[in-house]
């Protein structure tokens, strides 16, 4: 690897696959501190469903990326590539290395490719389409049809809301076509092109998986997951909120205002099925990215 070029370290992998002690056994041995790239750590007292490292393990060495804002904030991956960018500076200029660990897929794709474009968005059309994601895909997709045409690209994946209301936001928020939008953003560089980027991806079988799924749920359970649960359902969220529909916590929130009618077995059981379903989300993620045990990414 040319020495000259500043470089990133990547320890990625499904969710409880051992990412955190891996990542501390890297720092020391490679004198970094460790920056998260995970989505529900950014959030202040989400801590024991999000696995957030603990207070003993962040001293150890030096964390970024935890505890950045409130459950009740929206925190967009482009607010955390400016953060990161920050972070990385700071680090290199001490003579520190940094580690990257986290495995949530936006967060990071961006160290691989574009993820974000500059198109600024007005808070108007962004209340526009939060009307419309509330009527329902439908309402979004005739919106959308109004500006672009009865013909949308063959690219967009017409059944997904989340995608159609980014595509609704990007559309009303310029006069060009989204086929032109697309075409722009794909000749767009990683905001990380700078660095050498290498990984490495903590996998395991699926049963020994299920069976670390299994066993972090229950410590959770036993170590806070539900008051902290209820001390989101205090803050009275926006349940299309992150924070409202992270995993571990909404199944918590659910099973509380249902008067906990189901026996703490069933809250367990839907946790760990939650759990393995971002599992399969994340592991898409990875292939789609190129990510296969180690390597580097020129």
């Amino acid at each position: 690897m040319d020495k000259s070029v500043p470089s990133l370290h990547i320890i990625t992998g499904p969710t409880a696959a051992g990412k955190t002690d891996a990542s501390l056994i890297w720092a020391e041995k490679n004198h970094a501190e460790i920056l998260s790239c995970d989505s529900v750590c950014v959030y202040r007292g989400m801590d024991i469903g999000s696995a957030k490292p603990t207070a003993d393990q962040q001293t150890q060495c030096k964390h970024y990326g935890l505890d950045l804002v409130e459950p009740s904030e929206r925190y967009s991956v482009a607010r955390y590539i400016e953060y990161a960018q920050h972070c990385i500076k700071d680090a290199h200029s001490r003579g520190k290395n940094i580690l990257v660990t986290g495995g949530s897929g936006f967060y990071l794709a961006a160290f691989f490719g574009a993820v974000t474009d500059e198109i600024p968005v007005s808070e108007a059309v962004i209340n526009e389409v939060r009307l419309l994601q509330q009527s329902g895909l439908d309402s979004m997709l005739r919106r959308l049809k109004e500006v672009e045409g009865d013909t949308l690209p063959e690219w967009l994946d017409t059944k997904n809301p989340i995608r159609i209301a980014k595509a609704l936001e990007r559309r009303l928020s310029s006069d060009r076509s989204l086929d032109e939008l697309r075409e722009e953003f794909l000749q767009k560089e990683s905001p990380f092109s700078q660095f050498k980027i290498t990984f490495e991806l903590i996998e395991r079988d699926d049963a020994e998986l299920k069976n670390r799924i299994n066993l972090r749920t229950g410590i959770m359970l036993k170590n806070g997951l539900i008051e902290e649960s209820e001390s989101l359902l205090k803050l009275n969220l926006n349940p299309e909120l992150p924070s409202a529909r992270a995993v571990g916590y909404r199944a918590t929130m659910d099973w509380i205002q249902s008067g906990r009618q189901v026996a703490l077995d069933g809250l367990r059981e839907r946790i760990n099925l939650d759990t393995w379903a971002l599992v399969r989300k994340q592991r898409k993620w990875f292939n789609r990215l190129g990510l296969k045990n180690k390597g580097e990414i020129a």
